[in-house]
């Protein structure tokens, strides 16, 4: 019997979309998950049912990813389970469409603190507790940009996709940064994708009015990117790290 510990996944925005597909299909391949959520304790409970039916341990902990003092409980809660081995920095929104002189500042600030800051404060402490020169046993990062971050969004919400530009830099950056530490650092950047991201942002039809650009012809499921960020944080990716790999249908 193997004495190597499973992987220990922390998966933010881990109550919908994306990061609960990506939650549970870590789950199917032996990792213990901490589901991150901001405001959906019901459904990050669910996840965290399907997660255990899996067989491994899963654990939902609620935590603002744009204050430092949240991402330090989260990953507190995590480490109670063991050392953290993995990142998914999934939490976003866009909450709102339109020009950008259109788009009141706090929305701006809101969506550029969830999305890049977030995202910051969350790898910084990932890099804190995984680093093998600090003390940690190594792991990886995924991050999930979008194909927003090269297409800029123009007339939907320039913002968000100049916040997604960055964590492309820091994924870029932070790979070499931490090349040496045992810590592999990349990002999935999906396209359009059936999750509730729309209808938060006041426009739940936009999937289907838009998916014309499309090449492949139609929307993405989350289950079809979950896979991608799994194979970043295993094994198979080892020699990976600054990559943004594309999940968009060739959009």
């Amino acid at each position: 019997m193997s004495s190597t510990p499973r992987p220990l996944t922390l998966v933010t925005g881990g109550s919908q979309g994306i990061g609960a597909a990506t939650a549970v299909h870590l789950a199917g391949l032996g990792h213990d998950v901490v589901v991150g959520y901001h405001s959906s304790a019901s459904e990050a409970g669910a996840v965290v049912a399907a997660a255990q039916a899996l067989g491994v341990r899963a654990v939902a902990v609620r935590a603002d990813v744009a204050d430092p003092a949240g991402v330090d409980a989260l990953f507190d809660a995590a480490a109670e389970l063991g050392p953290v081995t993995g990142l998914v920095a999934n939490a976003g929104l866009t909450a709102h469409l339109g020009d950008l002189a259109d788009t009141p500042v706090e929305v701006v600030r809101q969506v550029l603190d969830v999305n890049l800051l977030g995202v910051v404060l969350c790898a910084r402490r990932a890099a804190q507790v995984m680093s093998r020169r600090r003390g940690g046993v190594g792991g990886a990062i995924v991050t999930v940009s979008s194909g927003a971050a090269t297409l800029g969004s123009p007339h939907e919400y320039v913002h968000y996709a100049a916040a997604k530009a960055g964590v492309d830099a820091l994924t870029m950056g932070l790979a070499k940064e931490l090349a040496d530490d045992g810590v592999r650092v990349n990002a999935v950047a999906p396209g359009l994708v059936r999750t509730g991201i729309h209808a938060g942002a006041g426009d739940a039809g936009r999937l289907d009015r838009v998916v014309a650009r499309v090449p492949m012809g139609r929307a993405g499921e989350p289950d079809e990117i979950a896979p991608a960020i799994a194979w970043l944080l295993g094994p198979e990716a080892s020699y990976c790290t600054g990559a943004v790999l594309r999940v968009a249908g060739g959009l």
